[in-house]
């Protein structure tokens, strides 16, 4: 683990810098406080400080008291290294932010636990935040195929109609069916469909752009949102997905069927929110899926377009 070492004394650094590398740790130096500062703002900056209280441009627990204005997700464990011992002055050390304090002259292994003890601070917010990003994870994503579940990816399809009803732009949706979907659990049991159903979520990701979005919308049923994408474009894309998905068959891994393999096919509809037409969620999902329809209802394994624009003069003129 990095430790910022940050003292104006050459003897002093020096000093610090031979004894937390003989404990294993990575010393990292600065000569004062304006260049700790400067080190606490990379991107890997050392979680483990010791800042001498007085430094030229920026003092110990000034460098403290912006480290904790900037609310950064890791935390940084910082150790004040101080000749002053009144009261007042260690709790104006405390209240800028530091953990710790050691006097000089430090005592070596009074600075190892004090270094120890911030390391287990440092290392159980590290597991925080893993914990906290795995639970984020299985709130926003499908469990089997670890795409978004549907209540997030309606809620990336809302900020995405919204962003392009402010920018003035196109945004394609396509709604897929993957086919024969029943059949394949009924046939050779729901692990089996399981299988599918996580081997079509990577087709589809492959090949999607990396800023689209997938979701699974229900059963064997995937929503892609295509910012950005006209007509023309959304075609394009649900195309390529559709030959993505039958690129080639798909084996299935039971015992019972090793020598089986499936072709993955979808069906799909897709529509385009053109540039100064606004459209709901629901609206929207209303065409894909009425699209969706004529697709299978056409022979499956194909791509039905029809952009809000259009749909709209259809009922217009039916009317």
């Amino acid at each position: 683990m990095k430790v910022l070492i940050a003292d104006d004394s050459i003897v002093s650094r020096h000093m610090l810098e031979a004894t937390v590398r003989k404990w294993g740790y990575e010393p990292v130096v600065a000569c004062d406080g304006q260049e700790a500062w400067d080190v606490l703002q990379q991107e890997h900056a050392p979680q483990l400080a010791i800042l001498d209280w007085v430094m030229p441009q920026l003092t110990g627990p000034e460098v403290c008291r912006l480290t904790r204005q900037q609310h950064k997700d890791k935390y940084t464990y910082m150790l004040l290294l101080t000749s002053k011992n009144q009261r007042e002055d260690l709790i104006e050390g405390m209240d800028a932010g530091a953990d710790d304090y050691i006097t000089k002259p430090f005592n070596h292994h009074e600075l190892q636990v004090r270094l120890r003890a911030g390391r287990r601070i440092v290392d159980l917010q590290s597991e925080l935040l893993l914990t906290q990003a795995a639970l984020r994870l299985q709130a926003t994503h499908d469990a089997l195929t670890k795409v978004y579940n549907r209540h997030s990816i309606f809620e990336v399809l809302g900020r995405e109609l919204g962003r392009a009803e402010r920018e003035n732009l196109p945004i394609g949706v396509a709604l897929l069916d993957i086919d024969f979907f029943k059949a394949v659990n009924d046939t050779y049991g729901h692990i089996a469909g399981d299988a599918v159903l996580v081997e079509a979520a990577r087709r589809i990701k492959a090949a999607i752009r990396s800023y689209d979005s997938i979701g699974r919308y229900g059963g064997e049923e995937f929503l892609v949102i295509l910012p950005g994408c006209d007509e023309e474009c959304t075609r394009n894309q649900a195309e390529r997905i559709r030959r993505g998905l039958a690129s080639e068959p798909m084996p299935i891994h039971e015992d019972a069927y090793s020598d089986v393999s499936l072709a993955l096919t979808a069906s799909f509809g897709a529509t385009t929110v053109l540039p100064g037409f606004a459209a709901t969620i629901e609206e929207v999902l209303r065409i894909a899926d009425e699209n969706l329809y004529e697709a299978k209802r056409a022979g499956r394994n194909r791509v039905t377009f029809r952009s809000m624009l259009e749909r709209d003069e259809v009922s217009a003129t039916s009317l």
